[in-house]
C-alpha cells in the first residue's frame, strides 16, 4: 500500500483537477440522494390529490394541534402527580418526559417546514398533477445537471491518471536505463516491458478506481444514509448489525486479490518473454521447424495466465457477491423492522426505541429508497475494491524496479581530468559477477594514450569484463581503473564515457533513418559533419547506391535491410562521428566478410592516430593493427607484446593464430 500512496501522490499533483473531481463528486452524490427523497412528496402528497402549499399547511397545523394536545395531557399529568404516592408518582415522570420529549421532537420537525412554508407558497404549484409535473421536472432537471457533472467528474479522473501514468512511465524508464547491465540478463528485457507496460496499466486503472468510484460512491452512500438516518437514525443503525462480518470478509478477499493478481502479472511477463525469444529468433525457429515447440511453449504459458486470471476473476466476483449480500440482507431487514413499526404503528423494536412518533407510509419508502440507493453503490464498491487492490499490486512490481539499488552510482564529489588522457590504468583489478565465478584475478594493464592494443584469450577469460570496467558499466570488487591518475568512479558517467566510443560484436541499429543513426550520440552533429563519418568508414558510397532514399532511408527494426559489412560500417561512422579519446572495438570484425573487414581496417588505421584504442578479437588480420597485444588467460594477463614476439614464445598464442589460419584457408 505504501508504494501504491507514493503513485497516489505523483497523480495528487494536480491539485485544480482533484478540487475538480471531489466538488463533482460532491454533486453526483447530493443530487443522487435529491432523486431519491422526491418519493416522500410523491406519496405523501402528489398520490393523496394535495399540493405542497395545502400539505404545508395541513402538517403544521397538525402538528400545532398534536403539540397543543401534549400541552394538555402535560398539565393533568403534573396535577395529578401533586397527590400522587412515590410508585404513582414515578410512573407518572416518565410519562411527562415522553410527553414532552415528543412534543420537542414535533416542534423541531415541523421548524423547517415553518421555515419553507413562504417559499412553497409563493412558488410552487396548487393542484396535484401540477405538483407532478413540479417533481418529474426535478427529477430530469437533476438527473440532467448529474450526467454532466459525471462527465466531467469522469474525463478529469481519466486526465489524472493517464497523466500519472504517464509520469510513472518516464519515471520508470528513467531508471531502467540506470539499472546495472546484470539487471537486464536478470529481469530481462520481457519483464521491464510488462512492467512498464502492462503493469503501469493496472496502475492507472487502480488511481481511476480510487479518484473515480471510490470517491464518487462512497459521497453517495454518505448522503443515502445520511437520508435514512435524517428518517429514523435508530432504525438505520439497528438494521446495520451485519455490515462487521461484511467488512471482515472483504478485508481476506482484497489479500487474496493481491496475491492472485502479483502472480497474474508474474505470468503476464513469462509471456513477454516467450514472445521476445520466439519472435527475435524466427529465423531459427523456421529453420529447424520448432513451430510446434513453440506453439506448445506458448499454450503452456497462456493457460497458466489463464489459471491465474480464473482466480483472481473468482475472488471479484466473490467480494461482488459478499456486498450485494450485504446490501440485501440490510433492505431486507428495514423492510421487515420497518414494515412491523409502520403496520402495527409502534416506536419500539424488541423493547429498543426507534422513534417518538409512529413512522408513516411516506417516510418508510423514503427510508427504504435511501437504503436501495446506498446498496447500489456499494456493489459498485465490490469492483472498485478489486480493480484497487490490482493496483496496489501492480504497484509494488514497478516500484520493485524504481528502487532498485544501482552499484554503479554518480560520484558526490566528481574529479576530472585532461583531455585527450596520457594513460589508462587497470591496478589489481578483481571482478567477480554477481552470484558467478571470478573472471579477473588481480589484473594490472598500462594503456598509454596513443597506443593500440589487442586482448586476447580464450571464452569467459574477461576479455569483455575488461571492456566493461573500462565503459564503467560496473565496478570492480578490488582494485581500481583510472585515467590519469583519477580512478574513473570519481568521474561522472556522462564524462567519462564522452571520450569513449563502443563498437560491439552485434551491432545495434534503430528504427530511424540512416543519418540519425549515424548521429546517434552527438545529436548535435550536422549532416555534413554525418557524411564526413560515413565516408571515413567507408559507409557513404553503399548509403548511397544501394539504399532506396540514401541518408533518409528508414532502416527498419534492427536495421534488417542491411548486411552484416555495411551495419558494422554504420556503427563504425557512428563512433568515428563522436570523435572520442578513446575507441573500444568488442569483436567488432568477427562475423563480417572480407571486402568489409578490409574497408573497415583502412578506416581504423586512418581514425585511430593520436588516439587510444582497445581491441577484443581474435581475427588475425586485426591483431596486426595493434601495438601491443595482451593475451589473458583465466582472469590473468599471461604475457604481453608484439605478434611476432608472442608467436614465437606463447604456445596459447600460437594456437590461436594456427586455428585462424586454419580457418582462412
Amino acid at each position: 500500500m505504501r508504494n501504491f500512496g507514493r503513485a497516489l501522490r505523483i497523480a495528487l499533483r494536480r491539485k485544480w483537477s482533484i478540487t475538480g473531481i471531489v466538488l463533482t463528486s460532491m454533486l453526483i452524490a447530493v443530487l443522487w440522494g435529491a432523486n431519491i427523497g422526491t418519493l416522500y412528496p410523491l406519496v405523501e402528497v402528489v398520490f393523496k390529490g394535495d399540493s405542497l402549499p395545502g400539505y404545508a399547511e395541513k402538517q403544521i397545523s397538525q402538528t400545532d394541534s398534536r403539540i397543543d394536545e401534549l400541552d394538555a395531557e402535560i398539565h393533568q399529568l403534573t396535577a395529578e402527580l401533586a397527590t400522587a404516592d412515590d410508585a404513582t408518582a414515578k410512573n407518572l415522570r416518565l410519562q411527562i418526559e415522553a410527553a414532552a420529549a415528543t412534543q420537542t421532537a414535533l416542534a423541531e420537525s415541523s421548524k423547517y417546514l415553518r421555515w419553507a412554508k413562504p417559499t412553497i407558497d409563493a412558488y410552487a404549484p396548487r393542484g396535484s398533477y401540477a405538483t407532478l409535473m413540479l417533481i418529474v421536472a426535478m427529477l430530469v432537471g437533476g438527473t440532467a445537471i448529474k450526467l454532466v457533472a459525471l462527465l466531467i467528474n469522469l474525463m478529469l479522473v481519466q486526465y489524472v491518471a493517464e497523466s500519472a501514468s504517464l509520469d510513472l512511465r518516464a519515471l520508470f524508464f528513467r531508471k531502467a536505463l540506470r539499472l546495472d547491465l546484470d539487471s537486464f540478463g536478470e529481469n530481462g528485457s520481457a519483464d521491464l516491458t510488462s512492467r512498464l507496460t502492462n503493469d503501469i496499466s493496472n496502475v492507472s486503472g487502480g488511481i481511476t478506481a480510487l479518484l473515480g468510484r471510490l470517491v464518487r460512491e462512497p459521497l453517495k452512500m454518505a448522503v443515502c444514509l445520511g437520508g435514512a438516518m435524517f428518517v429514523c437514525w435508530r432504525l438505520l443503525l439497528f438494521v446495520m448489525i451485519v455490515t462487521p462480518l461484511v467488512g471482515l470478509v472483504m478485508h481476506h478477499l482484497s489479500r487474496a486479490i493481491r496475491r492472485a493478481s502479483r502472480r497474474a502479472m508474474e505470468e503476464m511477463s513469462q509471456l513477454y518473454g516467450m514472445l521476445n525469444d520466439s519472435f527475435a529468433g524466427i529465423r531459427v525457429v523456421k529453420a529447424f521447424n520448432t513451430q510446434g515447440f513453440e506453439r506448445a511453449k506458448f499454450n503452456r504459458g497462456i493457460q497458466a495466465y489463464y489459471r491465474k486470471s480464473m482466480k483472481m476473476a473468482f475472488y471479484n466476483t466473490l467480494a461482488r457477491s459478499s456486498s450485494e449480500m450485504l446490501g440485501m440482507t440490510v433492505v431486507g431487514l428495514a423492510i421487515l423492522a420497518g414494515g412491523y413499526l409502520v403496520v402495527n404503528q409502534q416506536t419500539h423494536l424488541f423493547g429498543i426505541p426507534m422513534s417518538t412518533v409512529p413512522l408513516e407510509v411516506g417516510e418508510i419508502l423514503m427510508f427504504f429508497g435511501f437504503l436501495i440507493g446506498a446498496s447500489d453503490p456499494a456493489k459498485k464498491l465490490s469492483d472498485v475494491w478489486s480493480g484497487l487492490q490490482r493496483g496496489i499490486a501492480a504497484t509494488d512490481r514497478v516500484y520493485e524496479i524504481i528502487d532498485q539499488p544501482i552499484r554503479v552510482a554518480e560520484p558526490k564529489n566528481d574529479r576530472t581530468t585532461a583531455r585527450p588522457h596520457r594513460e589508462i590504468r587497470l591496478e589489481n583489478v578483481v571482478y567477480q559477477y554477481t552470484s558467478g565465478p571470478t573472471v579477473l584475478r588481480g589484473v594490472d594493464l598500462t594503456i598509454r594514450h596513443g597506443e593500440t592494443i589487442a586482448v586476447v584469450g580464450p571464452n569467459g577469460s574477461g576479455k569483455s569484463t575488461i571492456v566493461n570496467l573500462l565503459c564503467r558499466f560496473d565496478d570492480p570488487q578490488s582494485g581500481q581503473v583510472l585515467l590519469d591518475d583519477t580512478p574513473i568512479h570519481e568521474m561522472k558517467t556522462r564524462d567519462l564515457r564522452r571520450r569513449i566510443a563502443l563498437v560491439t560484436q552485434r551491432t545495434i541499429l534503430f528504427d530511424d533513418t540512416i543519418e540519425n543513426n549515424i548521429r546517434y550520440g552527438s545529436p548535435g552533429a550536422d549532416s555534413h559533419a554525418v557524411v564526413r563519418a560515413a565516408k571515413m568508414a567507408f559507409a557513404d558510397e553503399f548509403i548511397l547506391r544501394k539504399t532506396p532514399d540514401g541518408y533518409q532511408t528508414r532502416l527498419g527494426s534492427n536495421g534488417t535491410r542491411l548486411s552484416g559489412g555495411q551495419m558494422q560500417r554504420l556503427a563504425l561512422a557512428r563512433a568515428f562521428l563522436r570523435n572520442p579519446d578513446i575507441l573500444i572495438l568488442d569483436e567488432a570484425t568477427s562475423q563480417i566478410d572480407l571486402e568489409s573487414e578490409q574497408l573497415i581496417h583502412q578506416a581504423l588505421a586512418k581514425f585511430l592516430v593520436d588516439r587510444t584504442g582497445v581491441m577484443i578479437t581474435h581475427r588475425h588480420t586485426s591483431l596486426s593493427m595493434a601495438d601491443r597485444i595482451v593475451v589473458i588467460e583465466a582472469g590473468r594477463i599471461s604475457d604481453t607484446g608484439r605478434h611476432e614476439e608472442l608467436i614465437a614464445r606463447n604456445r596459447f598464442y600460437q594456437s590461436l593464430c594456427g586455428s585462424e589460419q586454419r580457418a582462412a584457408a
